[in-house]
């Protein structure tokens, strides 16, 4: 889509405050088009041993989209965004060539983030074809990568349908991956690839969740992460009293292979995530395991990676001799402050291994703070830094962010 008319596009959203009736159908209510705006603020500061520089990244993203009601099943969205950097390069956006300072992955661009139409034509079936965000169960194999400015989309068909009560069945098929590096970086965009995404998801009484998967991946932009992917889940919690609860997550898969990845191997994933949570605490232990060979190790592209294994994104990929993190989280929704309510503060550290030799990779502290200012605007402070041992260098990033949606 021509830049131009993407700038015009969100300007002219702007100032749209109500649903527009564009349309009528042949009997009821008319289509209305739902226009919607965010922006978001971030100042983003990296300090990492071995590289030159410190970064300061201080970016701006503006996003607006148009949302239609549904006329006989059928509704689409579109949406585009620009991502502006504000002030100085003084970072490695992974296009500009600053590599005398450490990565923040969020160059500026203008582009297309969504153009999908959904057909739904009763509630146990829905149907969504085009370029869009996907996000499965806790984002560990699929997902937008909301953290960053630019999300990670698919070009994708998708089909759901829920046959009985507390069952439901998908099916995803993705040929081209748009990801959060934008389109003028050689790692931007894998195109020609052929992804099947099947998922079914069962309540089970009082267990839980049951979620079974298979992700197969062939992406000749990136063969050596082709794989395919088995795995189960469960998550759920039981009362323990009127205050207390009780939290489980269990999950395990197994990555093998897949044309036209070279390499040939078989790795297991595990996760056992206990937790409780007592008014407005929540606290959890984990322990993450992804296997690795000294060659190859179990990889999750299409995840939100920012959110695992720590904040200061030491294991974006997993190490050839694997990867064995062991963590406690820990977050409390704070009492009415300054006549805002709703603040939340989370902590967490992270003691993390190799699953090859038990080699000692580092460890770190994470801390966060999410301050809603009023119904539209909140606050974000974050913090991680990485102590290195025998993987990567020392790390401290700190951000500071707003995010206003309209």
């Amino acid at each position: 889509m021509n830049k131009l008319l993407l700038v015009s596009i969100s300007c002219a959203l702007v100032e749209l405050s109500a649903p527009t009736p564009v349309l009528a159908q042949s009997a009821g209510e008319p289509i209305t088009v739902k226009p919607y705006a965010e922006i978001r603020y971030r100042l983003e500061l990296v300090d990492q041993e071995g590289v030159p520089e410190n970064a300061t990244a201080s970016t701006a993203r503006f996003r607006a989209g148009l949302k239609t009601t549904e006329w006989h099943g059928l509704s689409a969205l579109i949406e585009g965004e620009a991502i502006a950097r504000l002030g100085r390069r003084h970072y490695n956006d992974t296009v500009n060539g600053r590599t005398d300072y450490p990565v923040v992955a969020d160059p500026s661009d203008i582009l297309l983030n969504q153009a999908w139409v959904r057909f739904k034509p009763s509630k146990e079936v829905e149907a969504i074809v085009g370029r869009q965000t996907l996000n499965y169960d806790n984002q560990r194999w699929v997902g937008s990568v909301g953290w960053r400015q630019n999300d990670q989309t698919l070009d994708a068909a998708r089909v759901a349908v829920k046959p009985i009560a507390g069952v439901t069945a998908e099916y995803s098929y993705a040929w081209r991956v748009n990801r959060i590096f934008g389109p003028n970086s050689m790692q931007g965009i894998w195109r020609d690839s052929d992804i099947h995404l099947l998922r079914a998801s069962f309540e089970v009484k009082p267990v839980g969740t049951l979620t079974a998967y298979g992700y197969f991946l062939e992406l000749p932009d990136a063969v050596a992460l082709s794989s395919k992917t088995v795995g189960i889940r469960i998550s759920g919690d039981q009362k323990l009293s009127s205050k207390a609860k009780l939290l489980y997550y269990l999950e395990y898969a197994n990555q093998r292979d897949l044309s036209p990845n070279p390499r040939s191997f078989s790795h297991d994933y595990l996760l056992i995530e206990p937790g409780i949570t007592v008014g407005a605490v929540t606290m959890k232990l984990g322990l993450e395991r992804l296997e690795g060979d000294g060659v190859t190790a179990l990889q999750t592209p299409l995840a939100t990676l920012h959110a695992f294994n720590g904040w200061a994104d030491k294991f974006l990929s997993t190490p050839a001799d694997g990867l064995r993190d062991g963590y406690a989280d820990m977050s409390v929704k704070l009492p009415l402050i300054a006549g805002v309510k709703g603040t939340t503060l989370r902590l967490q550290y992270h003691d993390y291994h190799s699953t090859r030799g038990d080699i000692a990779y580092g460890l770190e502290w994470g801390g966060l703070v999410v301050a809603p200012i009023n119904k539209w605007l909140a606050a974000t402070l974050k913090f991680a830094h990485f102590n290195a041992d025998r993987f990567a260098t020392d790390t401290t990033k700190l951000w500071f962010a707003l995010d206003a949606k309209f």
